[in-house]
C-alpha cells in the first residue's frame, strides 16, 4: 500500500516523472503560488467555509468539512474576521443562495474536465462555462456524461513527518478507510473513499500531523499523456476555467 516516490494520485500511473509530467506538474505549483497570492482567491475559501457550514453546522468541532475548510483558508492566510465572516453569512440569505453545482466537460486532444462551484446564480456559471470550452476547442456536455471517468476519493496532503514513521502512520490510519499511502518529494498523500473523509481527518488530527490539507479530489481512471505542444491547448482551457470566480476545483484526466 506504500509507494515512493510518486507523482500524481492516478493508480494507473507508476511511471517515472517524464519531461512533460514535469512540466505540467511544474505548472500546477506554479499556478497553486500565484493563486496564494492572488486576492480572488480569498471570495474561493470563504464560499467553502460558507457551503460546509451550511451542509454540516456552524461548528467546527462536529462538523470535519468546516473543520478543514477552516484550516486551509488559515493556510492561505484568509483572516480570522474573513472566517467568522462565512460561518455567519451561511445562516443568512448570502448563504442559503449560495448552491454547489458541477460542469463536465470535453477539451482539445482528449482532454476531459470535472468542475465544481459554488455560485449565487447557475445560469451566469453555466453561462461561463459554456464560453470557455465554445472559445478553446471544447464542448460542455451533459451532467453524468463523465463521471464514471472520474473516482472520487478523500486525499489528505502533508510533509513527512518526524513522528509516527511511515509505516506506523500506515497502520494507524487503515481503520480510519486508508486506501492508500503515497510519498512524493516529501510530501505524503493519504487517499481513502469520498465516505471516509471525515474519519481520515479525525485520525490525521489525532496523530499530531500539523496543517495537512485536505480535500475531496477526482482523479482520473484513465489518466492520458500529452506533448508540451498539446499541452499548451489544455492550460489555455484551464486557465480560464480556474480563474472564473465560482470554480472552487477543476479535474482533468492528465497524467
Amino acid at each position: 500500500m506504500l509507494h515512493s516516490p510518486r507523482r500524481d494520485f492516478c493508480p494507473a500511473n507508476t511511471r517515472t516523472a517524464q519531461t512533460m509530467g514535469r512540466a505540467f506538474e511544474c505548472r500546477r505549483r506554479a499556478k497553486e503560488s500565484r493563486w496564494a497570492t492572488m486576492s480572488k482567491v480569498f471570495p474561493k475559501l470563504a464560499k467553502s467555509i460558507t457551503l460546509a457550514a451550511k451542509n454540516g453546522g456552524p461548528d467546527p468541532e462536529s462538523n470535519a468539512p468546516l473543520r478543514v475548510a477552516i484550516n486551509n483558508a488559515k493556510a492561505q492566510n484568509l483572516s480570522r474576521e474573513n472566517i467568522e465572516a462565512a460561518i455567519k453569512r451561511a445562516a443568512g440569505k448570502d448563504g442559503a443562495d449560495i448552491s454547489e453545482v458541477s460542469y463536465e466537460g470535453k477539451g482539445p486532444h482528449g482532454s476531459l474536465f470535472f468542475i465544481e462551484c459554488a455560485t449565487d446564480n447557475s445560469n451566469r456559471s453555466v453561462t461561463n462555462m459554456k464560453t470557455i470550452f465554445n472559445k478553446n476547442n471544447g464542448q460542455l456536455v451533459n451532467s453524468g456524461s463523465l463521471d464514471f471517468m472520474f473516482s472520487r476519493k478523500t486525499v489528505i496532503e502533508f510533509p513527512i513527518p518526524d513522528s509516527p514513521n511511515l509505516e506506523e502512520l500506515e497502520l494507524e490510519l487503515i481503520d480510519a478507510g486508508l486506501e492508500e499511502l503515497q510519498v512524493d518529494e516529501g510530501i505524503v498523500s493519504v487517499i481513502g473513499e469520498y465516505s471516509a473523509f471525515a474519519s481520515l481527518c479525525q485520525a490525521v488530527e489525532l496523530l499530531g500531523i500539523p496543517s495537512p490539507k485536505a480535500s475531496l479530489k477526482r482523479l482520473p481512471s484513465q489518466p492520458i499523456d500529452l506533448s508540451e505542444e498539446q499541452m499548451l491547448d489544455v492550460e489555455k482551457i484551464l486557465d480560464r476555467i480556474e480563474d472564473d470566480d465560482d470554480v472552487q476545483a477543476v479535474f482533468t484526466n492528465i497524467a
